[in-house]
């Protein structure tokens, strides 16, 4: 009987345990992507006569989807205590199919805006600037009048993205094994059923 018990506890705590993690990444991720789009860029969010839309895009795409990670760690650890309840199955589908869409879509995101800022020395972080006719980027010696201070803003900006891009797709990760146990509660997938049953209790005991 002991052997039972402990195979009835080991789905339902990895599950939670998934959850606790995706909570985790996803408030270190939110803070990230909010400081890098609330302080460190805010000023090429929307600059005079300048759209940097790959950067907001890209961090606001962050700060969302570490919202979205949160939510859907939460509705793991609930499921992981209330497994045969269908609509927190249905949930837990739902919540982690868009988290790892979401996320993946971050990552790419910063992935490209991290290789468009290193490849033009971060041109693009001096949207706004008033550079009199000349092309500044953020590691020119050039001065430039800005209305922002300029900084370190190139090394930081990418001190901040790179860890959200690596955050993003562990949230890929989690997302999807949380997307996995979701199917194999509502029974579906190749080893639904035997996965259910494990996660149930339902065991042969020696």
């Amino acid at each position: 009987m002991s052997n039972c018990i402990i195979y009835k506890a080991k789905g339902p705590g990895r599950l939670m345990k998934k959850g606790l993690t995706l909570i985790l990444v996803g408030h270190i991720n939110f803070i990230l992507g909010a400081i890098v789009h609330g302080n460190v860029l805010r000023h090429i969010s929307k600059p005079n006569q300048h759209v940097t839309t790959e950067y907001t895009v890209a961090n606001i795409i962050s700060v969302t989807s570490g919202l979205l990670s949160i939510a859907a760690g939460i509705i793991a650890i609930v499921v992981s205590r209330n497994l045969r309840v269908t609509k927190l199955q249905i949930g837990l589908l739902i919540t982690s199919f868009l988290n790892a869409l979401l996320s993946a879509a971050c990552c790419i995101g910063l992935l490209l805006a991290i290789g468009v800022t290193v490849a033009h020395n971060g041109q693009g972080l001096m949207q706004g600037c008033n550079s009199t006719g000349v092309p500044i980027n953020a590691r020119s010696p050039i001065s430039a009048h800005c209305p922002f201070d300029t900084t370190r803003i190139y090394d930081t900006t990418l001190a901040l993205w790179i860890p959200c891009s690596v955050l993003s797709a562990a949230e890929v990760g989690l997302s999807i094994w949380c997307f996995v146990v979701g199917l194999a509660l509502r029974g579906l997938g190749p080893c639904g059923h035997n996965y259910l049953k494990e996660l149930v209790g339902v065991c042969l005991c020696a």
